[in-house]
């Protein structure tokens, strides 16, 4: 069975901040990687919007390698969005998702595949409160910006992970690879 993973970027006080990150060669280097392991993405509107960014890094290349190699995978695969507000959308590799969260998650989850990515702070909750999450990939930025949009603002009940492994980064920046314990209590 496929793997549900969620995969994002914090500050280390806990905030998501797509802008507040460290985003060398490296890094992007890591997340081109990462996609290659990928047949979906799970986006909510307000990431998916923003993710539309990379499409001009296709038609525009940057010259990085790490950076352009990042937007051509991340422009090809597949993206579920979920919104109550889009009617439509324009990424020829996206596509609005017609079920719930978890019905939609079950459904990829039975099919072959590679593993399924969710990078939405908003989708990452829902999915966690479900029970649906297979593997964390925490990728946390020495950065501390002091406010934002907390990630496990919402979860109200203990949660226990088990550390599968790290990656730590030439900039500082380490990521946190967790699954759920198999036993939380």
């Amino acid at each position: 069975m496929r793997k549900l993973i969620a995969a994002i970027n914090m500050t280390l006080d806990g905030y998501c901040d797509h802008t507040a990150g460290i985003a060398d060669e490296e890094l992007h280097q890591h997340y081109a990687d990462l996609l290659s392991t990928a047949d979906a993405i799970l986006y909510g509107r307000i990431t998916y919007q923003l993710m539309e960014y990379w499409q001009t890094v296709v038609k525009n290349p940057t010259g990085n390698k790490g950076t352009d190699e990042f937007a051509v995978l991340m422009d090809k695969v597949p993206k579920i969005v979920f919104s109550h507000t889009l009617k439509s959308v324009e990424w020829e590799s996206a596509r609005l998702a017609d079920r719930s969260l978890e019905e939609e998650v079950q459904a990829l989850k039975q099919q072959p595949g590679k593993d399924i990515f969710v990078g939405s702070p908003s989708l990452i909750v829902a999915s966690m409160k479900l029970n649906l999450i297979d593997e964390y990939q925490l990728c946390i930025h020495p950065v501390i910006v002091g406010s934002g949009l907390p990630l496990f603002k919402t979860i109200s009940d203990r949660t226990v992970l088990t550390l599968l492994k790290t990656k730590t980064f030439g900039n500082g920046s380490i990521v946190l690879y967790y699954e759920p314990a198999k036993n939380d209590h």
